[in-house]
């Protein structure tokens, strides 16, 4: 049996909680702005966060509200998403702490930063991955702001790399699930599409 739940009824914060409890895991964009003609760098986590294109490579975020994030890269154009690694799991949610306008998460939490190559914002030091994005839209949807960003620079630890590509057990990324929740790396499983002229030789299950 099934309970209803209506989001023309529920108030939106409730129906709110209930969304992010049911679509889990998310991973988490760790995002790194600069305000303009401004030295002191902001950096937030967002977990609506995924991948919108292939070619040209685009990823996206959302922006519950006018955060500086959002702020920050319609003013300059630009940004990078820091993966979001376990060890780094309290500055993490430390940053999505409301500090006033103007302070520097980096600062206030004890974060280290690098230059990016592309971009004006900094990198987080300590994150295996960081994205370096251009913007390219964003898309207002009611009380949030859907951002794309052409990805036009990735970097990429070395110690997280095996044959060249990166290894999720050696990148260990958070994800968000619902109330005060979040996620670690738990078990993996591997198998690979069914060609569909494999498929007409067999019932499909065959190919791992």
């Amino acid at each position: 049996m099934r309970v209803d739940f209506d989001p023309q009824t529920m108030q939106s914060r409730a129906f709110y909680q209930l969304m992010t409890a049911v679509v889990v895991p998310r991973p988490i964009a760790w995002v790194s702005t600069v305000a303009p003609g401004c030295l002191t760098p902001n950096l937030a986590p967002h977990s609506f966060f995924t991948i919108a294109c292939v070619t040209p490579p685009v990823v996206q975020f959302t922006s519950v509200g006018r955060k500086d994030s959002l702020r920050n890269i319609e003013q300059t154009g630009s940004f990078v998403v820091n993966l979001a690694p376990e060890h780094l799991f309290e500055q993490i949610n430390a940053t999505s702490t409301d500090f006033p306008h103007g302070t520097s998460e980096f600062e206030a939490v004890g974060i280290a930063t690098e230059p990016s190559l592309r971009v004006a914002p900094p990198r987080v030091a300590a994150s295996p991955v960081a994205l370096e994005c251009e913007l390219h839209s964003t898309v207002l949807l009611g009380d949030s702001t859907v951002v794309f960003g052409r990805v036009v620079h990735a970097a990429v630890d070395e110690a997280v790399l095996v044959e060249g590509h990166p290894e999720i057990t050696r990148m260990r990324p958070l994800t968000r699930l619902g109330k005060n929740e979040w996620g670690t790396l738990g078990g993996i499983r591997e198998i690979a599409r069914v060609p569909w002229a494999q498929w007409q030789k067999g019932d499909g299950t065959e190919a791992r």
